[in-house]
C-alpha cells in the first residue's frame, strides 16, 4: 500500500500536467479558429461595404481575385489561385499540353497577327502555312485590333471541326484556306537523335504527363545505334510533375533506390519516392545538361543522378526551386495551388535557394545565407551542398549575345529575313550542315539598309550619365571636346558591329532559317555545331579516365559547389542570363 501511495504521488502531478497541456492545446486551437473566423468576417464586411458604397461600379470577381492574389503573394510565387475562367490554361501549363487547334503559334505586331511557329505534322504545316504569314481573318472574323488571347481562342476548338483562315504572304494576294482542327499535343521530348561521338541526345522540355514514357521511347530508339553515351538535356526545363522525374531517374538507376522525399507541415503529405522497376540503361555513360532556368523536377532528376554518382552534370548552376505544390479543388470549379512541402534528394539536401518564410521588412525575399548552407555527401563521398540549386560537376560559362545581335533579334529583323530567305529559296536544306555564306551575309546587311536597328550599349549609357552629372555640376564645358571625341568613336564602333559580330549573327540566322524548313527539329540540329555544353558533354564521355575521376570524386572533383564557389558561379550565371 505504501508503494502504491508513493506511486500515486507521482501520477497525480503527471495527470495535472497532462490536463494542462490538453487545455492549452484546446485553447490554442480555439484561438486559431477565432482568429480565422474574425479575419474572414472582416474580409467579408470590407467587401460588402465597398460593393455597396464605392463611387463606381466594381467587378466583384476581379475584386475578390485581387484580394486573394495579394494574400497568396505574401507566401511564395508558386502558391496561386486559379479561377474557373483560367482552369484550362492552367492545365495546359502544368498538366498536359493537349488541345484542339491547327498546330501554329502567333504573335502580334503593329495590330496585325503573324504566324511565329509551325508544329510539324499538324494541319497548318499540311496546308503549307508558314512562319511569317499574316493571319487576317478566322472564320470571316477580322483580326484587326484583336489581342493574342482572342486570336488563340478563335484558332482553338474541338478536334475534327473546320476552321477557315485568310492569310497573306509577302506581297501576294490574300489566300483563303480551310483546315480541320487536329488534337494538338506538344511533346515533352522535343528532340532526340545521335550527335557527335556516337552519343545519344534527348531534349526534354518539360515534365508533364507521359514525359517518362516519351524519354523511354527516345532511349529505346537511341539504343538501337549502340551509343557510347547518353546526353539528357534539361536546360531551360522549368519542371512539372515530380513522379515523372522519379520514373526518368529509374531508367538509369537500379530498383529500390531513394530518388526524392517531400516533407511539410502536414505529416500525411510526407512521401518518399523510390525507383520501382529494373532500369533500362544502368551503366551507359550519362551526362545531364542544366542551366539557370532548369528548375524543380529538372533539379530532382539532375540532383538525384548526381547524388547517386550515376551522371555527370554539365552547364550552369540550376534555378534552386526545392518546393512541392499540390492542387486543391475549390467551389465553382476554381482551384488553388499550394506549396505543401520541400523536397530532398538522395544525399539529404534541399536545393531551395530563396527563403520565402523570412523576408526583409520591405517584403523582398532573401537567399538562404551561406552560414545556413550544409554539406552533404553523394554515394561515393563527394561533397555537395543544399540551399543553392544543383551545381554542375563541370561548369561551362554561358555566353550572351552582343548588343547588335540581341537588337536584330528583338526588332524581328532576323525573323523577317528568314521568312524572305525561305520564300526565295524553295529547295530543302539539311540544318545539320547548312551554312549561311558570306554572300548570304552580304545580302542580309543590304537588307538592313535604311532600317532602324540602333541600340544604346552600356558604355554609351555610362557616357550619357557622365554628361548629365557634369552638366549638373557645371563642368561639362571643360570635358566636352573629349566627350564628343569618345562619342564619335563609339558611333564608329557601332557601325562596324555588323562585321565585328558577323559569326554570331550568322549563327542566329542559320538557326532561324533552319526552322523555316525543318521546324523545331531544325533549330536544334542547326545549333548542335555551336553548342558549347553539348561539345563538353561529348568530350567528357569520350575521356573515360576523366569520367571515372569525376564520379569517384578524385582531386578537384571531390567538392561540388562549395558555398563561396557556388555564390561566385551563380553571379556569373545571372550576369550571363541578363
Amino acid at each position: 500500500m505504501k508503494e502504491e501511495r508513493a506511486l500515486n504521488r507521482f501520477k497525480k502531478p503527471a495527470l495535472v500536467v497532462g490536463a494542462l497541456g490538453l487545455a492549452f492545446g484546446l485553447w490554442s486551437f480555439q484561438d486559431d479558429l477565432f482568429q480565422i473566423s474574425k479575419n474572414l468576417d472582416v474580409f467579408a464586411s470590407v467587401y460588402k461595404e465597398v460593393n455597396l458604397n464605392y463611387v463606381d461600379d466594381i467587378n466583384s470577381a476581379k475584386l475578390v481575385k485581387t484580394g486573394v492574389d495579394a494574400m497568396l503573394d505574401g507566401l511564395d510565387p508558386y502558391t496561386e489561385f486559379v479561377p474557373e475562367s483560367e482552369v484550362e490554361d492552367y492545365k495546359l501549363h502544368y498538366v498536359s499540353t493537349q488541345y484542339g487547334g491547327i498546330g501554329a503559334s502567333i504573335f502580334l505586331r503593329d495590330n496585325k497577327v503573324f504566324i511565329s511557329d509551325i508544329f510539324e505534322g499538324f494541319a497548318a504545316q499540311k496546308a503549307d502555312i508558314r512562319q511569317g504569314d499574316q493571319l487576317m481573318k478566322i472564320n470571316d472574323i477580322d483580326l484587326s485590333g484583336k489581342t493574342n488571347d482572342q486570336v488563340s481562342a478563335l484558332l482553338k476548338g474541338s478536334k475534327g471541326a473546320a476552321v477557315k483562315l485568310l492569310l497573306k504572304r509577302d506581297n501576294e494576294a490574300p489566300v483563303a484556306k480551310s483546315l480541320i482542327r487536329d488534337e494538338i499535343k506538344q511533346p515533352n521530348v522535343v528532340y532526340y537523335g545521335m550527335v557527335a561521338g556516337n552519343m545519344g541526345y534527348i531534349k526534354l522540355n518539360k515534365f508533364l504527363e507521359n514525359s517518362a514514357e516519351e524519354v523511354t521511347t527516345a532511349l529505346a530508339a537511341l539504343k538501337k545505334n549502340n551509343p557510347n553515351g547518353i546526353i539528357l538535356d534539361l536546360r531551360s526545363n522549368g519542371g512539372g510533375i515530380l513522379q515523372e522525374a522519379v520514373k526518368i531517374v529509374n531508367l538509369f538507376v537500379q530498383k529500390d533506390v531513394l530518388v526524392v522525399s517531400q516533407k511539410g507541415k502536414v505529416k500525411e503529405k510526407n512521401f518518399s519516392y523510390n525507383t520501382v522497376a529494373t532500369p533500362m540503361e544502368p551503366t551507359l555513360p550519362l551526362v545531364v545538361l542544366v542551366n539557370g532556368r532548369s528548375a524543380s523536377a529538372s533539379e530532382i532528376t539532375a540532383g538525384a543522378l548526381q547524388d547517386l554518382d550515376r551522371a555527370i552534370v554539365i552547364g550552369q548552376r540550376s534555378y534552386g526551386k526545392g518546393l512541392v505544390q499540390q492542387t486543391f479543388n475549390l467551389p465553382y470549379n476554381s482551384l488553388v495551388k499550394i506549396t505543401v512541402a520541400k523536397y530532398y534528394i538522395p544525399s539529404g539536401r534541399c536545393v531551395q535557394e530563396l527563403d520565402y518564410a523570412h523576408r526583409k521588412d520591405d517584403g523582398s525575399v532573401i537567399k538562404v545565407a551561406d552560414s545556413s548552407i550544409h554539406e552533404f555527401k553523394t554515394r561515393n563521398g563527394r561533397s555537395v551542398y543544399d540551399g543553392s540549386g544543383i551545381y554542375p560537376d563541370i561548369a561551362v560559362k554561358q555566353e550572351r549575345f552582343a548588343n547588335i545581335t540581341s537588337t536584330l533579334i528583338s526588332k524581328l529583323f532576323v525573323f523577317d529575313y528568314a521568312t524572305k530567305y525561305r520564300n526565295s529559296h524553295p529547295q530543302a536544306i539539311d540544318p545539320k550542315v547548312f551554312k549561311f555564306t558570306d554572300a548570304d551575309y552580304a545580302d542580309f546587311t543590304k537588307y538592313l539598309e535604311g532600317k532602324n536597328y540602333t541600340y544604346t550599349p552600356v558604355s554609351e549609357k555610362m557616357l550619357n550619365s557622365l554628361k548629365a552629372e557634369a552638366t549638373k555640376e557645371k563642368q561639362f564645358s571643360q570635358i566636352q571636346a573629349e566627350f564628343d571625341a569618345l562619342k564619335a568613336k563609339m558611333a564608329a564602333n557601332k557601325q562596324s558591329d555588323l562585321q565585328m559580330h558577323k559569326d554570331e549573327i550568322k549563327q542566329v540566322l542559320e538557326n532561324e532559317i533552319s526552322s523555316r524548313y525543318a521546324y523545331e527539329k531544325g533549330r536544334y540540329e542547326a545549333n548542335f555545331k555551336y553548342d558549347r555544353e553539348l561539345a563538353e558533354a561529348v568530350k567528357t564521355m569520350q575521356n573515360k579516365t576523366q569520367l571515372a575521376s569525376i564520379l569517384k570524386g578524385e582531386g578537384s572533383f571531390k567538392v561540388i559547389g562549395k558555398p563561396v564557389l557556388a555564390m561566385a558561379g551563380k553571379k556569373d550565371d545571372k550576369d550571363d542570363n541578363d
